[in-house]
Parts: structure tokens; C-alpha cells; sequence
């Protein structure tokens, strides 16, 4: 209790609660970058006993990183493959649905599906499942990214910092997005593309959520000093000093746009093709993300060396060799058969039930197109003078972007990740395309068009508009309606009568010169005529009470407000200039009428200007 108050009031005496806001998403990005050392030693542990312990396989890994754990003397037993995969899918699977189900799948999506439908809150248990499922799953070979885990670690805490405190469901989603940025931004390297990234995955169309922008900026930064302090301030790949400096090279990369965006398309679709698979197939779901490592596996188990390296795991080595094409091992037909493979066992390794993200594999496919369309310009067409390497950088920006509907915070990230700045004109192009080409489908299904249609701002557009009605739009609708009206002398059957008739459960009192002098309350009557023996003797002055009343220039947003606060349905509306003239009696219907008829119009209106647009 003593640490709740210090964080509620100590650290931020005399500030404002935007300050206290930006104290605790401080807090938030401290916890999120320690979240992301431990999983990064987690899956470095599961790695080093799955694939190097056990099977003698050592894939490499991006320039930036080394293994924090050495190597073994074990020879590869290319038959494992087999079996490693399928026995870290089991124990995922166990983890997962015997102890947090929404832990499955890529974490983002559960991050995104919690912003908006349920009120930033998840369960204690959920950071600590994904971090374990995640690690086992990468680690014996699933294919599979680290941004969906450490999203929902960093989300994780961030929900229950705000529970804890008892904050808002808007501060409580304020922070849980910042720790997702703060994980992402930490455990890639890329502290402004992790900010930018969270308020921009929650919806489909070009939007960001700007008010998570500063408080997760203020996060992803000390997430990112964390991690950094303990591995290293390098970027996550080394990258030759690509260059855009031929605006024709904008050719090949229109190419390059259309190529990932209709990839991005069809990895979407076989995503979910093979997660509908796996969710019909018959038997507990607690075995079937071991099916879909078993099927990983064999995949591993026949292909090529230098394919196979790409397909398991992360695959972030490939990245590495493809951006020294035309140097290296790389050719064009690997490329493709890496990008083809990456999409299959990603959709196995997590459509499946397993847990990861699919940022790293979707980095992977998009790299690995990239380089293809990079080296077929430098076989077929090289009067353009291309760098197949700066393709990859390109590429994995594009592809994702297509899929994940994040065309501006892609061209930061990649940035970040690969320590190249000079490519942000090809990057903005080729992203701003491939979002266009492939703009129906995404593949973050739990996604919201735009802010209108999210229900975490249902009550805020609610607000605006009602805010902008005035009480007199709403007693105007239908002005022919006699008012409710009684004097102090009416009798309490010619009360009851009245309650017949009229829909009102609030009656204004007037006197001899028509001024309000009170009000009565339908609820009062009803209770009061089960005395029978009193109904005889009571007028409308016995049930008088002090009325509670609006004016007509006060919004519509002051009226439903003192609905609430005094708990009745019925305001009556007196003339702004004599509080004593009755004008009206407003019921919760009105308002209703009235703010549909709004949101109507406003509709209408848009879909106006979108036809004159298009004209």
C-alpha cells in the first residue's frame, strides 16, 4: 500500500495527471526492458539446449548479436529435426492452454484485441506464459519472431501496473500500449520505430493513436537504454553504406512494391488457411502446436542447408547474408525458396497454437524478396545499377507494411534495425505502395479500420458529439408533443391517469401564473397508491419535490451527465433566460433520436465527400 501511494502521488507532487501519466510509463519501460533481458537469455537458453545441445545445430544470427551461452561439441543430427520442433511445440502447447489459452498465437494481437474490446485488462499470468511458450517454441526450431511475445510481456505489465493502481480503462490502455512499444523497441534495437509501431498497429487504415505517442516514446526510450546496457548499443544487422542517389532506381522498387504486397497477401491468406486447419482438426489443442512443429521439422529435415537456415528458428542469419549480396552465398533461386519455406513454417509454427510473433518471419520473407528482385535487376537489367543488399533492407519494410498496415513506423524500424538512414526515400515509396496495392487484407485480424470504430473510443466520439448538441435539438424534434404539466390542486387519479397517457416519469408543478414551483415523480405516485385508504386525500402538492431541471442552450453531454449523477431518467427543460418557464421534459429517448440523427448526417456527409474525391 505504501508503494501504491508513492506512485500515485509522491514522485509526481504538484504535477497534473498527464505528468503522473508519463512517471509510470517510465516505470513501464523499465520493467519492459527487463522483461526483454529475460526472454532474450530464455530463448538464447532454449536454443542452446533444443538445437545446439541436443541436435548440433547452430544456425547464425544477425551481426549485432553473439550467443550468450557458447557452443557445444555435439556432431548434427540432421534427424533430429524430427523430433526437437514437434517436443517444443508439446511443451508449449501444455504451458500455454493449461495455464493462459490467449497466450497462443502471436501476441500482438492479443495486445491489439485488449486495446480495444477489453479495456487494456489481462491476466497476471499471461506475461510469464509467453515468455516460457515463446522460448520454447523459437528455440526447438518453430519459426517464429520475438516481437509477439515481448509485446504482450511489456502489454502485460502495463495492464497490471494500471489494475493495480486503479488508473482509468484509458490510462490503463495508455500504458499497456507502452509497454508494448517499450518491449519492441528494446529487443530490436529500434527505441522511436517500437513507439511508433504500437500506435500504429491498431488499425488498419493510415491512423495513429496519439495520445499513447509521448507516454510510449518516454517508455521505449529506458526499455531500449535497459537492453543496451546489458547487450550492447550496436544495431541488430551491420549493413554495407547503401546510398539512394538514382530517382531510377524508384523502377526496380515499384516492382519490388507490387511483388511483396501480393506476397504479403498470399502468406495472409495461408496464415489463416492453415490456423482454420488446425483449429478443425479433431483432438485436444494442447497437441496440435506439436503437429505443427512435426511439420516444420520435416520440412527442415529436407531441405538444403543454406534454405533451411532461413526457414527454423528466427531465420535472422539470412538477412545478414543477404545484405552483402552479390557477395556470399545468396542466389536468386534460394532467395525464393526462403521466402516460400518461411511462409509455410511460420504458418505451421504459429497457426498451430504455438507461440510467437510474426514480425521476424514477415522481416525474413520481405528480406529474402527483396534480394530476389535486387539480383534479377542486377542479371537482367543492370543498366539500373542496383545493390541487391539495399533491396533486403527495402524489402522487409514493404512486406510487412503490406501485411500489418504500418507503412510509416516500417520505414523507422528498419532503419533502426540495420543502422541505414539512407534509404528512407525508397523505404517511404516502396511502403506507401505495397500499403496501397494490399490494402483489404492484414494480417493482424483483431485490427480496427479507424479510431471511429474502435470501442475504446466508443464514449469519446459519444462525448464530442453530444457535447456539440444543444438541449433545444432535442426538444425541437417534435414540437406538438403537449407538455406533461400539472397544478398543485390535481388529484391523485387524475395523476394516475396521466401516467397512462404519457411516456414522461417526470411531471413540472406549475402555480396559477404558469411557473415551475416543483416537480413529481411517477415512482413517488405508484408507491403512494397502494395506501388505499390515503389515495382519497392527496393532491399533486402532497408529492411535490424540488425539481431538477436543464436549460435549453446546455448540451446534450450536461444532460446525461446529471441523469447519472441524480439517477432519473427525465430533466426538465426550462428557457435559459427564466429559470420558471417550462419548455420541455427531456427522456433519454429524445437524446437518442437525436444523436442518431447526427451520426446519420455525419455519415452521410462522408461518404459525400469521398464520391466528390473520387470525382
Amino acid at each position: 500500500m505504501k508503494l501504491k501511494r508513492f506512485l500515485l502521488s509522491a514522485p509526481f507532487k504538484g504535477a497534473g495527471p498527464l505528468s503522473k501519466l508519463l512517471g509510470l510509463a517510465g516505470l513501464v519501460g523499465l520493467v519492459a526492458g527487463l522483461g526483454a533481458i529475460l526472454f532474450y537469455w530464455l530463448l538464447n537458453a532454449s536454443q542452446y539446449f533444443f538445437m545446439d545441445f541436443l541436435m548440433g545445430y547452430r544456425p547464425m544470427g544477425p551481426a549485432g548479436e553473439s550467443s550468450l551461452l557458447g557452443e557445444t561439441d555435439t556432431v548434427f543430427k540432421p534427424y533430429l529435426f524430427l523430433v526437437i520442433p514437434a517436443l517444443g511445440g508439446l511443451l508449449s502447447g501444455l504451458i500455454v492452454f493449461w495455464l493462459a489459452p490467449e497466450a497462443e498465437g502471436h501476441g500482438t494481437d492479443a495486445a491489439i484485441d485488449t486495446f480495444h474490446r477489453k479495456q487494456g485488462l489481462i491476466r497476471g499470468r499471461v506475461p510469464f506464459v509467453k515468455i516460457i511458450s515463446s522460448a520454447l517454441t523459437i528455440g526447438s526450431g518453430g519459426s517464429g519472431g520475438r516481437e509477439g511475445p515481448i509485446a504482450q510481456i511489456g502489454a502485460g505489465f502495463g495492464s497490471l501496473l494500471g489494475q493495480w493502481l486503479g488508473l482509468s480503462p484509458t490510462d490503463r490502455r495508455i500504458l499497456m500500449v507502452s509497454g508494448m512499444g517499450a518491449g519492441i523497441g528494446a529487443i530490436f534495437h529500434a527505441p522511436l520505430a517500437g513507439a511508433l509501431f504500437a500506435s500504429e498497429v491498431l488499425y488498419r487504415e493510415t491512423e495513429f493513436e496519439y495520445e499513447v505517442l509521448v507516454p510510449t516514446a518516454i517508455a521505449s526510450s529506458i526499455a531500449y537504454g535497459v537492453f543496451n546496457t546489458q547487450f550492447g548499443w550496436n544495431s541488430l544487422f551491420e549493413t554495407p553504406a547503401f546510398r539512394f542517389t538514382n530517382p531510377l532506381e524508384l523502377i526496380p522498387y515499384t516492382v519490388l512494391a507490387i511483388i511483396v504486397a501480393f506476397a504479403a497477401k498470399l502468406f495472409i491468406k495461408l496464415f489463416y488457411f492453415i490456423r482454420d486447419w488446425f483449429a478443425k482438426l479433431p483432438g485436444p489443442p494442447h497437441l496440435k502446436p506439436m503437429y505443427g512443429g512435426m511439420l516444420v521439422g520435416i520440412i527442415a529435415f529436407f531441405l538444403p542447408e543454406e534454405i533451411r537456415l532461413g526457414a527454423v528458428g528466427t531465420g535472422y542469419g539470412i538477412i545478414q547474408q543477404g545484405l552483402d549480396i552479390p557477395d556470399g552465398p545468396m542466389t536468386l533461386q534460394i532467395l525464393l525458396f526462403i521466402a516460400v519455406a518461411k511462409m509455410f513454417t511460420t504458418s505451421f509454427s504459429i497457426g498451430s497454437g504455438g507461440s510467437g510473433g510474426v514480425f521476424g518471419p514477415s522481416v525474413v520473407i520481405g528480406g529474402a524478396l527483396g534480394g530476389a528482385v535486387g539480383w534479377a535487376f542486377l542479371l537482367y537489367f543492370d543498366q539500373f545499377h542496383v545493390a541487391p543488399g539495399a533491396f533486403v533492407i527495402v524489402g522487409m519494410a514493404g512486406f510487412f507494411s503490406a501485411a500489418a498496415k504500418t507503412p510509416i513506423s516500417m520505414v523507422i524500424m528498419v532503419s533502426e534495425m540495420t543502422g541505414n538512414y539512407l534509404l528512407l526515400v525508397p523505404a517511404m515509396w516502396v511502403n506507401a505502395i505495397a500499403f496501397f496495392v494490399n490494402r483489404k487484407t492484414t494480417l493482424y485480424e483483431k485490427q480496427i479500420p479507424t479510431r471511429l470504430d474502435s470501442p475504446a473510443h466508443l464514449g469519446n466520439f459519444m462525448e464530442e458529439i453530444l457535447r456539440q448538441l444543444k438541449v433545444k435539438d432535442a426538444i425541437n424534434r417534435n414540437p406538438e408533443t403537449p407538455l406533461p404539466i400539472v397544478r398543485q390542486n390535481t388529484t391523485l387519479m387524475e395523476l394516475l391517469d396521466l401516467l397512462a397517457t404519457s411516456v414522461s416519469q417526470v411531471f413540472p408543478v406549475l402555480n396559477e401564473d404558469d411557473e415551475l414551483i416543483g416537480m413529481i415523480d411517477a415512482r413517488d405516485v405508484r408507491i403512494t397508491y397502494r395506501e388505499k385508504q390515503l389515495a382519497p386525500l392527496l393532491v399533486a402538492q402532497d408529492f411535490l419535490q424540488e425539481p431538477i431541471t436543464i436549460t435549453n442552450r446546455d448540451s446534450l453531454f450536461t444532460a446525461v451527465r446529471k441523469q447519472h449523477e441524480i439517477d432519473i431518467r427525465d430533466l426538465i427543460v426550462v428557457d435559459a433566460d427564466n429559470s420558471k418557464k417550462v419548455l420541455a421534459v427531456l427522456n433519454g429517448n429524445d437524446i437518442i433520436s437525436v444523436y442518431d440523427r447526427e451520426i446519420k448526417k455525419s455519415m452521410r456527409d462522408i461518404r459525400s465527400d469521398i464520391k466528390k474525391i473520387g470525382h
